[in-house]
């Protein structure tokens, strides 16, 4: 179910980190539509749709940035691994080992999802899995541009 009750809410000024240490600043990403998915290797529904969010990646062709974020606790460096094993090649493993994103968005579940205008404003969040190729979806990613 798409959730609307924090739209307008500001992208969270938040660090992120790769396996290899590399640094991500969420608001660096400001001036492009973002979509945000948590996700954890242990979460099945989360595993299930990442090749649907490759591919949505792939579709939207940079027009609309797609940020996959691991939300594991135990070895998150194995993220990286994790998706190449998959054949996903589009999503990069950041890493919020912590999760403080989860708790920032009071996500009741994973996976995780948040779309976020150019403006760096919230457009819809969304606490469930979801097939990301469908015409209805891509409808409702299209909101952000």
């Amino acid at each position: 179910m798409v959730d609307r009750t924090k739209k307008g809410s500001a992208l969270p000024d938040f660090v992120l980190t790769d396996p290899a240490g590399q640094k991500l600043d969420l608001q660096s990403l400001k001036g492009k539509p973002l979509l945000i998915n948590l996700w954890a290797t242990w979460c099945a529904p989360c595993v299930a749709e990442l090749p649907a969010l490759d591919k949505l990646a792939d579709t939207l062709d940079g027009k609309v940035k797609v940020l996959t974020i691991n939300q594991d606790s135990g070895q998150p460096e194995k993220a990286g691994q994790f998706l190449k094993e998959r054949g996903v090649t589009r999503l990069e493993p950041w890493l919020d080992p912590k999760g403080d994103l989860a708790f920032h968005y009071e996500a009741p579940s994973l996976p995780m999802t948040v779309l976020y205008g150019a403006d760096g404003r919230e457009v819809w969040r969304i606490a469930a899995p979801r097939e990301w190729g469908d015409a209805e979806t891509l409808k409702l990613v299209d909101e952000a541009r």
